[in-house]
């Protein structure tokens, strides 16, 4: 006999319980699939941002902000580090570049940077997608999601870290704060790279020094840019990034600036202990989503059990009828595992776009761009979770196995 007509009936019969059953499952395995698939993708993003900074050196302070503000370029005021120190990097034989970073303004809600055109191209790693690099202080180029145009003038505004502008927008407090007679003209883009720095906007870190009145770090006062510097005039600078010769080099440097005034980090050490903690708060709540799942899974039993009472006399005529025992078992344990089994994978979905919604609020607010991808441990979870709630599925089974006929007949 063919168990799939009896289940189809079921079905028909009780709607409700047929679509309720796995949207419940799905929202429960969207939960903890959801929570696993943000927390790696985070943790790949944020990694690749870092990927650019080798070294960061900086005043003695916070490690963990001098990466947030420089990688992450969260608005934060950090000590600034002497410029004899970016004077002696660019001489030192172990240093293959080193490009200082400088921030506090701003231009409709983007964060100016103050850099060199090596750094802006990442040591040659990059090219513009549109224009050119700069090569005056008065030039700037764009991260791909400056909504600016190429040829655009712009006046910077000071010190709005923690008051700026929507991006995009400027507001009358912006304009109460520019520096008057100063602009940029934009000459490039730069192509996307996934990160903060993609709505930044990088400029001649010469400029930077020359609008707050520090000259242009230049002995002679001359239009050239970049390095090197001389150590007489250079302001000092939020931090500096380093790319060392050698593996041998970078542990050399990191040792030799941590002490004497100034602090070195590699921000991905700086990332190890955020991951650390992000691996226990995703712990927590992979736990939690499965408890949730274990707790919702052990209801839907319930309310299967339930349903196979109501529907023991129907099975008892089918036995009634030469129906065996096993076809009973088999047709309730197939309806159940069927129920389960669609809504953990219908989460599977649910939980992509679960995901995608949390990376695009995350990616508003930070600029880092969040791979959203179901990968083989959330299959593995799923799988786990439809094999649990098959071998749940046989409670509800077993009582339609064994109700005897004559009883549910009377009953």
């Amino acid at each position: 006999m063919n168990p799939w007509t009896v289940i189809v009936a079921d079905l028909r019969h009780l709607r409700w319980v047929a679509w309720a059953v796995p949207l419940l499952v799905a929202v429960a395995v969207a939960i903890g699939v959801a929570v696993s698939a943000q927390e790696r993708a985070l943790r790949t993003s944020s990694a690749r941002a870092a990927d650019d900074f080798d070294i960061l050196i900086g005043a003695p302070g916070s490690q963990t902000q001098l990466v947030l503000s420089t990688v992450y370029l969260q608005p934060e005021a950090v000590p600034l580090v002497s410029g004899a120190v970016l004077k002696a990097l660019g001489e030192d034989a172990r240093v293959a570049a080193a490009a200082p970073i400088g921030f506090g303004d701003s231009v409709r809600g983007y964060p100016v940077i103050g850099t060199t055109a090596d750094f802006a191209s990442r040591w040659g790693r990059i090219a513009p997608s549109e224009g050119r690099l700069f090569q005056a202080e008065q030039e700037a180029v764009i991260g791909a999601d400056v909504k600016l145009a190429l040829g655009e003038d712009i006046t910077p505004a000071h010190g709005l870290a923690h008051s700026r502008s929507p991006l995009g927008v400027e507001t009358a407090e912006e304009r109460g704060h520019q520096h008057g007679g100063n602009f940029y003209r934009i000459v490039g883009r730069l192509p996307a790279l996934g990160s903060p720095w993609d709505r930044a906007i990088l400029v001649p870190i010469e400029s930077i020094w020359h609008i707050h009145g520090f000259g242009n770090g230049h002995a002679a006062e001359t239009a050239a840019i970049g390095m090197p510097f001389d150590a007489k005039h250079v302001p000092g600078v939020p931090a500096i990034a380093v790319r060392p010769k050698s593996i041998a080099a970078a542990y050399a440097l990191r040792g030799q600036y941590r002490q004497g005034g100034t602090m070195a980090v590699f921000p991905a050490e700086v990332l190890v202990s955020a991951y650390r903690t992000m691996g226990d708060i995703r712990d927590a709540l992979v736990v939690l989503s499965g408890l949730n799942s274990a707790l919702v899974f052990i209801a839907l039993i319930l309310l299967l059990v339930a349903m196979a009472g109501m529907r023991r006399r129907r099975y008892a005529v089918l036995r009634a009828l030469g129906a065996p025992r096993r076809y009973v078992l088999l047709a309730v344990w197939l309806q159940s595992v069927l129920l389960l089994a669609g809504g953990a994978l219908a989460g599977l979905p649910l939980a992509f776009l679960t995901a995608r919604v949390a990376a695009a609020l995350i990616e508003a607010s930070t600029g880092l761009h969040l791979p959203v991808t179901i990968g083989a441990p959330d299959l593995l979870f799923v799988l786990v979770l439809i094999t649990l709630g098959s071998l749940l599925s046989l409670v509800p089974a077993l009582v339609g196995y064994r109700t005897p006929v004559g009883t549910a007949l009377r009953g």
